[in-house]
């Protein structure tokens, strides 16, 4: 009785499990097939850091545009309308009204006063301004540099996650075969009990194992899930977008090892060289503090003072307009500072003597990644090889083992082992190719070519 319900739960699941698959058809068929290229052109277009990067490019034009600005003419317009409600009296000699030898106080001023007008300032010589100039242009090539840097970190994670869904994906089709597999065993070995020639403990034992795929293809389905909605994350795709991937992304084609590439065409060393032209642009600004500055101003303005309020009104109210103008140059020569410009240029030179030590840094991790990449590619590819053929020998196992058993010639414990070993040299084998397409793009990158992979 017990082994009859074991049966009908194990119907009960294999139903549930062929329905999956027709069910997985079906999205399938409404999925979008998704290839390495495909992913990463729609991350760059999509994703938000390449949005971002694309946003900074665009906005060091109006760095620049800022900058420009201080070498252009400044004008402005002013105005004011003052009311005195009391006016300061100013003592006065009286000998300036007809009453020597006495003091008068007299207000000066007018109760209203109004004025308008415009003004200009040019900078004839600013070497501020100059150097300012220079360092926005450079500002504009580090943040075009910075897009490329921030698209081949975008390229790098979507492809490791890619391939990391492929595997995942594989490891679900071995458990399926598996499953499907050990399904028409349980069966041969059900006939065979029916008909008195097996054992209710290898049924049942078939049983268990049957329910500890299934377990195991759940776990894989979760794990499975979880990778796509990582590598959807990274594309910036909608979460709830199904997708296929081809089996044909993932084949070996081992790379051209050649000498190590230059490490001054890689991005993060090339992002570093801006960096470096920027600082020296600020020590020379800060320099540029000991130079004179020459300006050009000018200015035009009208001014209306009376009793009464002076907008509107005429001679005969007492309110009398005025118009009075200036041109000036300015010159400014700094003497002495108290040595602060030069405790900002001693500041400056440090940052760039440790801007150096960076590039030099760089330079060795870039060589190394470069080496390591070089060394995992040929042992992935030796793995691979050594897998492959483990892999066809533990089929060539599985097969006579189950001829074996179906024969009595061997135990159900070594059929159980047989399958078991099967699985993990199917999965070893996956893995493997895994480990040579993360080193792969490992190599790519390090020879600064994460680009071509989109192409």
């Amino acid at each position: 009785m017990k082994t009859t319900n074991s049966l009908q739960k194990l119907k009960a699941a294999a139903f549930l499990f062929v329905a999956s698959l027709f069910v997985s058809q079906g999205i399938h068929a409404q999925a979008q097939t998704l290839t390495l290229k495909d992913a990463i052109k729609y991350a760059l277009e999509n994703k938000a850091d390449s949005k971002k990067a694309k946003l900074e490019v665009e906005n060091s034009k109006y760095q620049i545009e800022e900058v420009r600005s201080r070498a252009l003419p400044q004008i402005a317009a002013n105005g004011n309308l003052t009311y005195n409600p009391i006016l300061q009296l100013n003592a006065l000699p009286g000998d300036f009204f007809g009453q020597p030898g006495t003091t008068l106080l007299a207000p000066l001023g007018q109760k209203w006063t109004a004025g308008g007008g415009i003004s200009l300032t040019q900078n004839i010589f600013d070497q501020a301004v100059f150097t300012g100039l220079k360092a926005a242009k450079t500002t504009r090539e580090f943040y075009q540099i910075n897009q490329q840097l921030t698209e081949e970190q975008v390229i790098e994670r979507v492809a490791n996650n890619y391939y990391q869904v492929f595997v995942q994906r594989q490891k679900l089709a071995v458990v399926d075969s598996n499953y499907v597999n050990t399904s028409k065993v349980r069966d041969i070995i059900k006939g065979q009990f029916d008909n008195g020639l097996a054992k209710k403990i290898d049924l049942d034992r078939m049983t268990v194992n049957l329910y500890n795929i299934n377990t195991k293809r759940q776990q894989l389905i979760n794990a499975l899930q979880l990778q796509e909605n990582a590598l959807k994350f990274y594309m910036g795709m909608p979460i709830e977008t199904p997708i296929i991937i081809p089996d044909t992304e993932f084949e070996v084609t081992p790379q051209a090892l050649s000498e190590a590439p230059l490490t001054a065409t890689r991005s993060e060393y090339l992002l570093l060289e801006k960096q470096e032209q920027l600082l020296i642009y600020q020590k020379k600004s800060i320099i540029a503090g000991y130079y004179p500055t020459l300006s050009i101003s000018g200015s035009y303005n009208y001014l209306g003072q009376g009793p009464e309020m002076p907008l509107f009104a005429k001679p005969a109210d007492g309110v009398y307009w005025t118009d009075y103008s200036s041109i000036g140059l300015n010159l400014r020569v700094p003497i002495f500072t108290g040595f602060g410009t030069r405790a900002k240029v001693r500041q400056a030179d440090v940052e760039i003597r440790r801007i150096k030590e960076d590039m030099i840094d760089t330079k060795l991790s870039l060589d190394l990644a470069y080496e390591n990449a070089k060394t995992q590619i040929n042992n992935s590819i030796i793995t691979i090889n050594s897998q492959k053929e483990n892999v066809k020998l533990a089929q060539e196992v599985l097969d006579n083992t189950q001829n074996n058993y179906y024969n009595g010639l061997a135990p159900l414990t070594d059929l159980l082992d047989a399958e078991n070993s099967n699985v993990e040299a199917q999965n070893n084998y996956t893995t493997a190719l895994l480990d040579y397409k993360l080193a792969e793009i490992q190599l790519i990158k390090s020879k600064g070519e994460l680009r071509t992979l989109s192409n």
